[in-house]
């Protein structure tokens, strides 16, 4: 099994392997890119999102800057609205539904590191050093009709549910599901939303 294939199937991988690397770096300059690219210029800007995303639906619109691990492990369905400075580590899936609003800050993470230092580094080399560190992941999957308030964090594992409303600055810890408000820290359900 490949460190690209343990990382998708939420094993302990190899964050330095070779070709993890290559794609790290490959989505790390598209997105130089794509920050830079002048506003206006749309059809760079698609371009880009192209060759960075692993798939996505008609009118997806992402403010720059907007960050990634790999890029190719997110997919977005229809008439998405990403606003700026938003950080997805995408260590594994991260699939967004259909209109999905994410407002400024909000970071999507499905990468974590055994609790144990011993297992995040392993043994230290002779000289002192470790190699990188192990890590684990869990996808995060966002349903329909979702709208994520601003600063929000989605941690590895998560499911939002279809129609929901996540609150600026909640910690979504656990799966939240259809037809509800929700926020906090960790975030909680307050109400369903009609």
């Amino acid at each position: 099994m490949t460190e690209w294939e343990k990382m998708l199937a939420g094993e302990l991988y190899d964050c330095g392997d070779k070709e993890l690397l290559t794609q790290w770096h490959k989505a790390k300059n598209l997105t130089r890119d794509y920050n830079n690219t002048d506003s206006e210029n749309l059809a760079e800007k698609d371009r880009i999102l192209s060759e960075l995303l692993g798939g996505r639906g008609k009118n997806l619109w992402i403010t720059a800057p907007f960050y990634v691990d790999y890029g190719n492990n997110i997919y977005f369905g229809n008439n998405c609205e990403v606003n700026m400075n938003c950080t997805f580590l995408d260590d594994n899936k991260i699939v967004i539904g259909n209109n999905a609003l994410i407002a400024p800050n909000v970071q999507i993470y499905t990468a974590f590191h055994p609790t144990n230092a011993r297992e995040r580094f392993g043994e230290p080399k002779p000289d002192g050093s470790f190699e990188f560190c192990k890590t684990r992941t869990a996808p995060v999957i966002i349903g329909d009709n979702v709208w994520i308030g601003g600063g929000a964090i989605i941690m590895p594992g998560v499911t939002i549910g279809d129609n929901v409303v996540i609150g600026a600055g909640s910690v979504v810890t656990k799966d939240i599901p259809s037809d509800v408000i929700a926020y906090g820290n960790p975030c909680r359900i307050a109400r369903k939303n009609d």
